[in-house]
C-alpha cells in the first residue's frame, strides 16, 4: 500500500493524468518537462539520484491526435524511445521498488481480432496513422520484461484506450478527438465559428476518464506484478458522431456540424477486453459514467476558458 511516507515520482506531472493525480497522491514528486528533459540522460540521472524515488509512475510522453501523429513521425519516435529509455534504465540504477509505465492501445495491430487482449500486442503492425509512436510504446513493453529478465526489475505497465477529462490539450493542431470536439463547439456557440470535423463521425472508440486510470494506476501499483502489460479502459464504445451530440447538449449549442470526409477516420474500431484487470478486483461499477465525466469536462472547459493547455 502505497501512503505518504513512500517517495513517489511521476513523469508527466504537468499532463493531463499527470495534473490528475495530484487529487489522489498529493505528497508524490511531479516532473514536468520544464524541470527535467528526459531526453536527456545526465538530467535523468540527476533527477533520481536527488529524490531517490522508491515508486515510479512513468506517464510523459509525446502524444497527440491523428494530424499531431501523421506529421511528426519521426519526432514522436526519437522523442518517445529516448524518454522511455532514460526513465527505466535510470529507474533500474537506482533500484527503484517498482515501476509502472503507461501504454496505450494504440500499440495493438490494426488487422486482429476483438476485442483486443493482452496476448494480441506484437501479432502484427499497428494502424499507419500512429505507428511510430505505437512502436515506441511497444518498445517500453519490451525494456520493461528485458529489465525484469536480466536485472529483476518489478516494472509493470498498463494500456488505458482514450484518455480524456479536465487538464487535456486543447490545442487543434494536437488535441485528441474529445477536447478537438469540445472547442469547436464551445467556439461556434460564443464566437459563430464554423465547426468542421475530419472523417465522417462513424470511427468508434472507448473513452475512460482521466480520474479512473489515475485510480487503476494506484490499484495496479499495489494488486499487479505481472510482466505483461494490462488492459484498464473502459470497454463501451462511442461514434464520434455520438460524441458530437452529448458536447453540443451539455454545451446548449444548436447550431451545424460539418464532417470534412477528405480527411481520415483513423482507426474505425479497436475495443479493448479488461477481463484480466476485472479478475484482480476492479469492479466495471467503478469506472465514472461516460456522461457525467464528459459533462465534467465540458463544465471545468467553460469554466477555465481560455486559460487552457493549448488555448492561451
Amino acid at each position: 500500500m502505497i501512503n505518504h511516507k513512500d517517495k513517489v515520482l511521476i513523469t508527466g506531472g504537468s499532463g493531463m493524468l499527470g495534473k490528475a493525480f495530484k487529487e489522489y497522491l498529493p505528497d508524490a514528486i511531479y516532473v514536468s518537462s520544464k524541470q527535467c528533459d528526459l531526453r536527456k540522460r545526465e538530467q535523468v540521472d540527476q533527477l533520481f539520484n536527488e529524490y531517490k524515488p522508491e515508486y515510479v509512475f512513468h506517464l510523459a510522453s509525446r502524444v497527440g491526435g491523428v494530424l499531431a501523429n501523421m506529421q511528426n513521425l519521426g519526432a514522436f519516435y526519437f522523442d518517445n524511445i529516448t524518454m522511455n529509455t532514460n526513465v527505466l534504465d535510470a529507474a533500474r540504477v537506482s533500484g527503484v521498488t517498482k515501476l509502472l509505465s503507461c501504454l496505450s492501445t494504440c500499440i495493438y495491430p490494426d488487422d486482429v481480432e476483438y476485442p483486443l487482449t493482452e496476448k494480441q500486442i506484437h501479432n502484427g503492425p499497428p494502424h499507419s496513422s500512429n505507428y511510430t509512436y505505437a512502436y515506441t510504446k511497444r518498445m517500453l513493453d519490451i525494456q520493461s520484461k528485458a529489465y525484469r529478465q536480466q536485472y529483476g526489475c518489478n516494472f509493470i505497465s498498463m494500456s488505458p484506450n482514450n484518455l480524456f477529462g479536465e487538464h487535456d490539450n486543447f490545442d487543434l493542431q494536437g488535441s485528441h478527438v474529445i477536447p478537438a470536439i469540445i472547442r469547436k463547439i464551445y467556439e461556434a456557440k460564443h464566437f459563430g465559428n464554423e465547426v468542421v470535423l475530419w472523417g465522417d463521425g462513424t470511427p468508434m472508440r472507448e473513452f475512460t476518464y482521466v480520474k479512473d486510470i489515475c485510480r487503476i494506476a494506484i490499484f495496479l501499483m499495489e494488486k499487479y506484478d505481472d510482466p505483461e502489460p494490462i488492459n484498464v479502459g473502459t470497454t463501451g464504445e462511442h461514434t464520434i458522431f455520438e460524441i458530437v451530440e452529448k458536447v453540443s447538449h451539455f454545451l446548449d449549442y444548436n447550431g451545424e456540424v460539418s464532417w470534412d470526409i477528405t480527411k481520415p477516420n483513423g482507426q474505425f474500431r479497436k475495443p479493448s477486453c479488461n477481463s484480466k484487470l476485472v479478475s484482480l478486483g476492479w469492479n466495471e461499477k467503478d469506472y465514472t459514467s461516460f456522461d457525467l465525466a464528459l459533462k465534467s469536462t465540458c463544465d471545468w472547459f467553460t469554466n477555465n476558458y481560455p486559460n487552457l493547455r493549448g488555448i492561451k
